[in-house]
């Protein structure tokens, strides 16, 4: 297990349900440097800003189809946990190209993100649904798995995982 002591992280979809979960961990296991919470969803800033009440979070509206945005809000960063993702199946198959955006190019952006800001470590939260993809939304976490798993060919220095 990684220690986090001190470490800048950078979480995508950080007001998720996972994201919020994550963070509690972090700020309960490690006496962490700051947690960069990344989502595009102001509301959920708010609301997790209030419950969470830590000098610790730096909240950053900003979503991972922006790869200029996804640059400047890693500058500096240790650790990035990839949790963003357009997730519900029937939306996903209604709005496939929205999926791709998401899942695919957002995880690309992450990738590309994390190498020029010599990041230590990348962690990519997928689904089972990636396992034999039988829809849009399954279809597309695989496609990020293997640009995560190939991205370490591509880097001396970041680790994907």
């Amino acid at each position: 297990m990684n220690n986090f002591t001190n470490a800048r992280i950078f979480i995508s979809g950080g007001t998720g349900s996972w994201g919020q979960t994550l963070t509690r961990a972090l700020l309960q296991s490690y006496d962490v440097g700051e947690i960069i919470c990344f989502s595009r969803n102001e509301n959920q800033q708010v609301m997790m800003k209030r419950q969470f009440d830590s000098p610790k979070i730096k909240y950053v509206i900003g979503d991972v189809r922006d790869r200029d945005a996804v640059i400047k809000a890693t500058v500096g960063v240790d650790y990035i946990f990839h949790l963003a993702a357009m997730k519900h199946v029937p939306l996903c198959e209604e709005m496939p190209l929205e999926c791709i955006k998401t899942n695919i190019n957002g995880t690309q952006n992450i990738i590309d993100a994390a190498i020029l800001n010599k990041v230590k470590k990348v962690i990519d939260v997928s689904s089972d649904k990636a396992v034999e993809p039988i829809n849009t939304y399954g279809m597309t976490k695989a496609v990020g798995e293997k640009l995560i798993i190939q991205a370490n060919s591509i880097s001396d220095y970041t680790r994907f995982v």
